[in-house]
């Protein structure tokens, strides 16, 4: 098991992207713990929380489908490196705007926005340089759930350690230590040993190339049903996520660490579930799995929901995560495994706007339902929401398999008439 679950780090490339990566990423989560908590610190509402949310990824709803284009027509390896130099200046920006202390909410969520731009065109490249860091395409599956480990362990610890340093040495060294973090990831990318890039001519427009990855993921049944399920679950329930500081600071009667803690047990069962999904042997049935973690999503959100007693809250945060993963990571392994090689990039792109363009529109929705609702309410009717989602789910894939087994038995049986 021990090799099956780390089979992709017999590429070199995907092993020195994994780890630039996961020192990059808990800057990544320890500069967005910091955002969530100066903005609600400033203004003790629950819409701004909506706001930034949708600051930060709304931008990669508008622009994700012009950096798949990119990503298809061009070197997708320089363009991954443009993305990282332009991430660490954002970040450079936002320590340098904390640290003077003359700032307003609108800047900070200025930044978040610029952010978003910048991913429009960094998670279609970097998403589909993964498959060509991979030697072995066997290994891709294994790769993609090696990844989302990564980024929920960096969930696992980077909260935590920006709540300790929040309160200890104050909000801007959380941005400036991610500032620093892009260093390792930059120097991964350019250690690499990648095949060399070769032009191709393109006699398309860039509005036709939009119009046929469109075409492409509508007419891809497979796919364009993963891409509905999480741009319902992104709309709708990962927003829950934006509430956390309330708890931490209203329900909990907690401070920075106690938000950072939250965060981080969620973090810990997302890690887990990546694990599990890491050392899962070829020919599971992936949509199977993804239904049954959507339902223990749902159940972890309607128990956490009316949680009062903190230890409790934990276990539930961290089941939640544990269900949560499943939505990212199998949607993006089926897409990645099923996709045509010259489209990838377009449908990568329509992935991100589903992952990244739902949940802003979800914070704003969420933010404004929490308000009228109540948090515990509105968490609640999520969970609710989610459990129905994955019982449906489940229920299609049961009537689909039987469908195939009475395909041939008719089959069969026409056969013996004639």
């Amino acid at each position: 098991m021990r090799i099956q679950t780390f089979s992709a780090f017999r590429s070199r490339n995907y092993r020195l992207y994994f780890s630039g990566q996961s020192i990059s990423l808990i800057g990544t989560w320890m500069q967005k713990t910091a955002v969530s908590w100066v903005i609600y610190a400033q203004t003790h509402s629950k819409f701004m929380l909506g706001l930034t949310l949708f600051a930060s990824m709304f931008p990669s709803f508008v622009f994700s489908f012009l950096g798949g284009v990119a990503s298809d027509r061009y070197n997708r390896y320089k363009l991954l490196l443009v993305t990282q130099f332009a991430s660490m200046l954002q970040a450079v920006l936002l320590t340098l705007l904390i640290y003077f202390r003359h700032y307003q909410v609108w800047q900070i969520i200025a930044l978040s926005a610029l952010l978003g731009l910048i991913n429009a065109f960094d998670v279609p490249a970097r998403q589909s340089l993964v498959y060509e860091m991979v030697e072995d395409k066997a290994d891709l599956p294994n790769a993609l759930a090696l990844n989302s480990s990564m980024v929920n362990l960096s969930r696992l610890i980077g909260p935590g350690i920006a709540g300790i340093i929040l309160e200890k040495l104050g909000d801007d060294m959380c941005f400036a230590l991610n500032a620093v973090s892009f260093v390792a990831v930059i120097g991964s990318l350019l250690m690499m040993r990648l095949p060399a890039y070769e032009a191709k001519k393109r006699q398309k427009k860039v509005f036709t190339e939009l119009k046929e990855g469109l075409a492409y993921a509508r007419q891809t049944t497979a796919i364009a049903q993963v891409l509905v399920l999480l741009g319902l679950m992104s709309l709708f329930v990962l927003p829950y996520t934006t509430l956390i500081p309330v708890y931490a600071k209203d329900i909990f009667k907690g401070s920075a660490a106690t938000f950072g803690v939250i965060d981080s047990a969620i973090g810990l069962g997302a890690f887990f579930g990546a694990l599990y999904l890491a050392s899962l042997k070829p020919g599971h049935n992936l949509r199977k799995i993804l239904a049954v973690n959507t339902i223990i999503f749902g159940i972890g959100l309607i128990s956490f929901s009316h949680t009062t007693f903190y230890p409790l809250a934990l276990i539930f945060a961290t089941l939640c995560g544990f269900g949560m993963m499943s939505q990212i990571t199998i949607s993006n392994t089926i897409i990645q495994t099923t996709v045509d090689p010259s489209m990838r990039g377009r449908v990568i792109s329509l992935y991100a706007m589903a992952f990244f363009g739902m949940q802003p529109l979800g914070g704003l929705l969420i933010g404004i339902i929490s308000q009228t609702l109540g948090t515990p309410d509105t968490v609640m009717l999520q969970g609710l929401f989610t459990l129905c989602l994955g019982l449906y789910s489940l229920r299609l894939i049961r009537r689909r398999q039987q469908l195939m087994q009475e395909i041939p038995a008719n089959s069969f049986a026409e056969v013996k008439e004639n």
